[in-house]
């Protein structure tokens, strides 16, 4: 049987996450997480305390299971938080998560789209249908700001203001920026609206042919369809056009703060992987162009 604490007040907090601006997608993440956990535990973990082998346990399957080293960390990262907040509600005596370390994390470039990829798509990528001027609208607007998925699926009519230039977006945890507008979305954009389909008393900015919202997964499949179908050389997903935005617009200002910014990342670091990638692309522009470059890279 499952310990009373952990599975009695699972849903009273991931409540307050939400009360606390959590977005619905990380409190059903945080949720599947735990529920994960439950199935996890050995046979014979009952009783009224959660031993730390338990989780030492858990972490083993996950392995055994062949969960990859990122997704291991997420879920250790939900569990020791849920424990936290137990021991906080004096639910918990001690934490049983605390000192346990997720796997090391294996360094991860993002991927970006080569810049002439993309303007090659998007300039010649737009039909004449509603779905087609729609669907590029959309894209140039998620390029051409860096947005993430969820955000331009959250984008409501209010919140995209083209005369003065700015889209106003909700980030992770409820957080508001504003996030200039480039001349080919605003363009885009403009084609798009007076075709909007619209249900009574549907806000939303991306909309589809009922007149109500389009969902994350539908953005999804219109972007990897669209980019098969205008002969991507790969496969293109919405995390990826974010990317390259931060990738091309480091390499063209160089600077990260404004960067940041931008993306709505919390913390630097976050956005300093981008500058690995973006002394890549300049060490490539090297070697191919000056004649004494040949030089070898150390390969880990």
């Amino acid at each position: 049987m499952f310990p009373e604490q952990f599975a009695n007040h699972c849903n009273l907090y991931l409540n307050t996450l939400a009360q606390q601006g959590k977005s619905p997608h990380t409190v059903a993440a945080y949720r599947r997480d735990l529920i994960q956990l439950q199935k996890l535990l050995p046979p014979d973990a009952g009783g009224e305390t959660l031993h730390r082998r338990y989780f030492v346990a858990a972490l083993k399957k996950l392995s055994q299971l062949g969960a990859h080293q990122r997704s291991i960390a997420r879920k250790l990262s939900v569990w020791r938080q849920y424990c936290g907040w137990l021991e906080q509600q004096g639910l918990l005596a001690a934490d049983p998560t605390e000192g346990l370390k997720a796997p090391r994390q294996p360094e991860r470039l993002p991927k970006a789209v080569e810049q002439e990829t993309l303007n090659t798509l998007l300039d010649n990528g737009c039909g004449e249908g509603l779905l087609s001027v729609r669907d590029h609208a959309l894209f140039e607007l998620m390029y051409g700001s860096g947005l993430r998925v969820a955000e331009v699926h959250g984008l409501d009519m209010q919140d995209i203001l083209l005369e003065e230039g700015w889209v106003g977006v909700t980030g992770k945890g409820g957080k508001q920026r504003r996030v200039p507008l480039g001349s080919k979305s605003i363009e885009a954009v403009r084609a798009y609206l007076p075709q909007r389909a619209a249900a009574g008393g549907e806000t939303a900015l991306f909309t589809g042919r009922t007149g109500r919202r389009l969902s994350i997964r539908q953005i999804q499949n219109r972007l990897r369809d669209w980019a098969l179908r205008h002969g991507s050389p790969q496969h293109i997903s919405p995390h990826m056009l974010r990317h390259s935005f931060a990738s091309h617009l480091l390499q063209s200002a160089q600077d990260i703060r404004a960067v940041q910014e931008l993306l709505g990342h919390s913390r630097l670091s976050t956005t300093q992987i981008y500058t690995k990638l973006d002394f890549d692309h300049l060490a490539k522009v090297y070697d191919g162009a000056h004649p004494r470059a040949k030089r070898k890279l150390n390969k880990a």
